[in-house]
């Protein structure tokens, strides 16, 4: 017995003795980083003393250190920033749902300013502005070489001015100008509609009115039909939504899906990351879905794209997604300030983080330039003569009235989707697919 409580305690001394070698150097690397960024502070204390005595014009003490705190953040990635207790105030508002602006969502590439998407119905979107389009000059103004926020601000002003905005455009040989008025931006989260059978929900944005607005809309449209039996399926068309609020992402993904996991984001930490599963429930009775998406759908947009995918629940039409697979968080600070720092990467249900890479529809379908300038052609009658057109030809004796009646409606609604394709190709695609998947599905439930 001796020696066993012998042997424990030798153990525990040598133990002891090998913590100790191995914390020392530890410690002592530690005390020697916080010595070094003790001296990194004051060395920034030096500078900043130095602008303040010896700078050729007299500057404001706290303009000096909000430029010192937004270039910490802005050099740690596009999305991470300093909110001044004014622009926090106007992200705040904007949340809500309604702004002064032009109307687009910018983020930072190489120094230049790039549109993410024009928002629906606002000055920007009048003016033709579109996703991917870069802007260089601000009336007359570069901006290259701006922080995001400055470039911003000199595009911010009061609501009826006017602003001439310099484009870049892939496609196009030279920079053109763009005059804007500014204008309140008031969105409207959700627009629904029905084409045909297929009910069209458009989101613009994630904001606090997005479930409810996407819920109220789909109810009443479902209502319209005379019951969701009449509803062959859903087109989701998230084109050039920016993005917004998480968690409104995560109640659209629900709204879809009965079970399963919607989209886990993580940290620097492993312990902080998170994971959001769907609840029983869905909204259409397992109607088919159609997803459309194009370069201007980021984030939050690309979140719904890639659960509603990875869960087989819907078909994403349209051109390759934004990228943005990153989190931001606010976090307030003293003064009513804010700081916006990207806190994690969200991943979808597979497992795939889009960062960079962005949600790869199922199938790729491009939407045709609007080419303006080219001569419209002649408006010429080519419907094509048919046996009914002919002098003398025979009645259809074998169909009744009403049967004749309901293929002179359905032949309408193919000429109605036949417009629309004009207007709008890639949704006119998106309702081919339901009418296809509803001609092989017809009860509308999920197919085995």
């Amino acid at each position: 017995m001796k020696k066993f409580v012998m042997a424990g305690l030798a153990g525990t001394v040598a133990g002891i003795i090998a913590t100790t070698q191995i914390a020392g150097p530890l410690l002592a690397q530690e005390a020697e980083n916080k010595a070094s960024v003790y001296e990194q502070l004051d060395l920034f204390g030096d500078i900043f003393e130095r602008i303040r005595a010896q700078y050729v014009e007299e500057v404001e003490t706290d303009e000096l250190i909000e430029a010192a705190i937004d270039g910490m953040l802005t050099s740690l990635d596009p999305h991470s920033s300093y909110l001044s207790p004014d622009d926090a105030e106007q992200m705040r508002v904007q949340t809500r749902g309604e702004f002064g602006g032009l109307g687009i969502e910018v983020t930072q590439e190489e120094g230049f300013v790039k549109v993410v998407s024009p928002i629906d119905d606002t000055p920007a979107a009048a003016a033709g502005i579109e996703a991917g389009d870069f802007i260089t000059h601000v009336d007359g103004e570069s901006i290259l070489g701006l922080t995001l926020d400055k470039a911003v601000d000199l595009m911010r002003g009061p609501v009826g001015s006017e602003i001439v905005i310099t484009v870049v455009r892939e496609g196009e040989q030279e920079p053109f100008d763009v005059t804007i008025v500014r204008d309140t931006i008031k969105l409207t989260a959700v627009r629904a509609r029905t084409e045909g059978t297929s009910v069209v929900l458009r989101v613009t944005t994630f904001n606090d009115q997005t479930y409810p607005n996407l819920k109220e809309g789909l109810e009443e449209q479902i209502e319209e039909a005379g019951g969701i039996e009449n509803v062959n399926g859903v087109v989701l068309d998230l084109r050039n939504n920016p993005g917004g609020l998480l968690t409104q992402a995560i109640k659209v993904s629900d709204a879809f899906l009965d079970e399963g996991e919607i989209v886990s984001t993580r940290g620097r930490n492993l312990e902080d990351g998170e994971r959001f599963n769907a609840t029983p429930g869905d909204l259409t009775a397992g109607k088919p879905i159609v997803v459309l998406i194009n370069g201007g759908s980021a984030s939050a947009s690309e979140i719904v794209a890639g659960a509603l995918q990875d869960h087989h629940r819907a078909i994403v039409v349209g051109t390759k997604s934004f990228g943005k697979g990153s989190v931001q968080t606010v976090m307030p600070l003293r003064g009513d300030g804010a700081m916006r720092l990207t806190t994690s990467r969200y991943y979808t249900p597979s497992g795939r983080s889009i960062q960079a890479l962005g949600v790869s529809p199922d199938i790729i379908v491009e939407q045709p330039r609007n080419r303006p300038d080219e001569e419209e052609e002649e408006d010429t009658d080519t419907r094509t003569r048919s046996e009914a057109d002919l002098r003398g030809s025979l009645n259809n004796d074998s169909l009744s009235e009403d049967e004749i009646r309901q293929i002179e409606e359905d032949r309408a609604k193919a000429e109605a989707t036949a417009e629309l394709r004009e207007e709008d190709y890639q949704l006119a695609y998106a309702i081919d697919i339901l009418k296809g998947l509803s001609a092989f599905n017809p009860t509308g439930g999920p197919s085995q």
